[in-house]
């Protein structure tokens, strides 16, 4: 047994010569063979071990002898000892999940702050076949039925996933090895135990003797499917608000459509907790429609289309960024004395003002630029004192170089197919509440500097970031 284990951690590269490794004990069969286990193989990686227990704070006086069960366990084999005791009862969310993210946080601290380098949890090909069935039987896709992974971005790792409870439970009797028994295991309102006890069993018995290793074989499929569409994906997107090209989800194969769909929900969000299946068809049947625009709201995101664009955001960012056209959230109107620059309040970029000479006008500006004549733009003192930056408001309209009357600016977006998100803070620069500039488009015709300008004043803006624009690796 422990060669299979040594065999498969060398196959996931699971500990760096050296490593300290956190083992996450419970007190349960599976944690404590997992530390025998890794006792005995530490040599061959010049492993450093230490034992990681959490008190949850669940079970009462049985969850603090669990916790009182592995500090003497640690003790006797001379590790050290992390332990963590928490009320997760007193946690205002599920147990179940309340649970887990008292374990990540703990996991992650010890990780962040160098006490290890690695944690391994005792995961068997059992729990495998557990946590995919469940997956199966609530309708999960080829991502979900990748299972417990071997190893995780957030540096855990699980060895034992080679083996079968039954076979763990059996070694540490032959050897004598004592361990703890968790009541809940057997508490049947729980599905995972329902699934254990009664689901599996029969299951094994009636249709597949080896249900454990097909469903294992099953995950390391789809973790193999995973691992090579997230390389097709571009693994090195950023996360945070997305942008897809509808011309990009129709143009490619469905199946690689879902998964830039996927890809997408992943970085905006964070994670794809809650996204079903109909979510994700709900974003292809939005970019396969004529229509140009629609929106709908999945599980923590907003999902809007916009001409031949479908952003992605968190459904709080969605809102404060709307607010601009609304009348709230990032509404903005800025004095700025040039020279001067103006940083808008989204962060997406800056608005720079200067006043140049003609002789030393740029051919070229850096960025995005306009240049209106300083001379139109007087003031009895001799500096300008109503000069503003803000942004787009419903009803704002000027008229362009070149134009002979106003035009309303929401036209302009129209006809530039400029996205709605796109518009929510779009800066304007006004004199005395005249619009002289617009992002895009440029000076006001009675404010542009001309043939007869002898001094220029010049709207720079030069960008900070922009929404992820997530396409397809050729």
């Amino acid at each position: 047994m422990l060669d299979r284990i040594a065999e498969f951690v060398a196959r996931h590269n699971m500990f760096p010569p050296g490593a300290r490794v956190g083992v996450a004990v419970s007190g349960g069969a599976d944690s404590v063979f997992l530390l025998e286990a890794l006792r005995e193989l530490a040599p061959r990686w010049n492993l450093h071990l230490s034992v990681v227990h959490i008190e949850h704070g669940i079970r009462g006086a049985a969850s603090r002898a669990d916790a009182a069960f592995v500090q003497d366990l640690a003790a006797r084999h001379s590790l050290p000892f992390h332990l963590h005791q928490a009320d997760v009862p007193a946690i205002h969310d599920n147990l179940e999940q309340a649970a887990r993210h008292v374990r990540q946080a703990f996991f992650a601290e010890l990780l962040s702050t160098g006490a290890v380098d690695r944690i391994a949890t005792g995961h068997s090909r059992s729990d495998q076949a557990e946590t995919v069935l469940y997956r199966i039987l609530r309708g999960s896709g080829l991502a979900g039925l990748s299972g417990i992974l071997p190893v995780t971005e957030e540096r855990i790792v699980r060895p034992l996933l080679v083996l079968d409870r039954a076979d763990i439970e059996c070694w540490l009797r032959k050897r004598n090895i004592q361990w703890r028994e968790d009541e809940t295991n057997r508490d049947q309102s729980y599905a995972r135990n329902r699934l254990r006890h009664e689901i599996l069993p029969l299951l094994r018995e009636s249709f597949n003797p080896r249900l454990d290793d097909t469903l294992g074989h099953l995950a390391t499929l789809a973790q193999d499917e995973e691992i090579y569409w997230a390389a097709q994906l571009d693994p090195k997107a950023p996360p945070g608000p997305q942008i897809l090209s509808t011309s990009d989800l129709t143009g490619s194969p469905v199946a690689q459509a879902r998964r830039i769909i996927r890809r997408a929900i992943g970085l905006a969000k964070g994670d794809l907790r809650q996204i079903n299946f109909p979510h994700v068809e709900r974003i292809l049947e939005m970019a396969c429609s004529q229509h140009g625009h629609d929106r709908v709201q999945i599980p923590g995101l907003d999902v809007l289309r916009s001409f031949e664009w479908i952003r992605l955001a968190p459904l709080t960012l969605s809102r404060d960024r709307e607010g601009a056209v609304g009348g709230s959230g990032f509404v903005f109107s800025i004095p700025i004395q040039p020279p001067g620059s103006v940083e808008l309040p989204d962060g997406s970029a800056r608005i720079t003002l200067q006043i140049l000479e003609k002789a030393e006008r740029r051919s070229t500006c850096v960025t995005v630029g306009s240049e209106l004549d300083w001379g139109r733009l007087p003031s009895p003192e001799g500096a300008l004192s109503g000069l503003e930056i803000r942004n787009w408001r419903p009803g704002d309209q000027y008229q362009l170089v070149g134009q002979s009357r106003k035009q309303k600016i929401k036209n302009l977006f129209q006809e530039a197919r400029v996205p709605l998100w796109e518009r929510w803070n779009w800066p304007i620069v006004t004199y005395n509440e005249t619009i002289v500039w617009a992002r895009r488009f440029g000076a006001a015709a009675e404010y542009a500097a001309g043939p007869t300008t002898r001094q220029v004043l010049e709207v720079a803006e030069s960008w900070n970031r922009l929404d992820n624009v997530l396409r397809p690796t050729q």
